[in-house]
């Protein structure tokens, strides 16, 4: 309701709201020029990401949920030996992340492997590889029981 008559008061005054005039504009269609693509499909990974260094383990993402890791093996071995293939699923529902990880026996088969998968279609899904990024390192959760004082929350030591 206070938008309307925001809308109201501004068209009375001869002001459009931003978000009106922009819709309402008379700008020709290619006046909004999109950022390029650089890479995609073409085994570049996803675009706008920093490219992580090459190694042998790949990460595969836009996966179907129904794709298992017994399928992502069977569709990545053409390109070389695959020593591990796994589907991240959730925990609850044991249904795909639609995402998950291929390791090669080689750098260079893994290459392959992600040159060669990358922007295809596996299931009815275009898929994209790229080389995993290692896990950052994980620093034990620390108790927020004890004040500076030495007290825990509660008042006791």
């Amino acid at each position: 309701m206070a938008l309307r008559a925001a809308a109201t008061r501004a068209m009375f005054a001869g002001v459009a709201p931003q978000g009106f005039r922009r819709m309402c504009s008379t700008a020709t269609a290619n006046s909004f020029m999109p950022p390029p693509i650089t890479a995609m499909g073409n085994g570049e990974g996803t675009p706008g990401r920093e490219q992580a260094p090459p190694s042998t383990n790949l990460f595969v993402s836009g996966l179907n949920k129904r794709t298992n890791s017994e399928k992502l093996r069977e569709a990545f071995s053409q390109f070389g030996r695959v020593i591990d293939a796994r589907v991240v699923t959730d925990r609850v529902s044991g249904y795909s992340k639609g995402f998950g990880f291929v390791r090669y026996a080689t750098i260079e088969e893994a290459e392959k492997g992600r040159v060669g998968m990358d922007g295809k279609f596996l299931e009815g899904w275009v898929i994209f590889a790229e080389y995993a990024r290692p896990r950052p390192e994980r620093t034990p959760p620390q108790s927020n029981m004890s004040n500076s004082n030495g007290y825990n929350s509660y008042g006791r030591e």
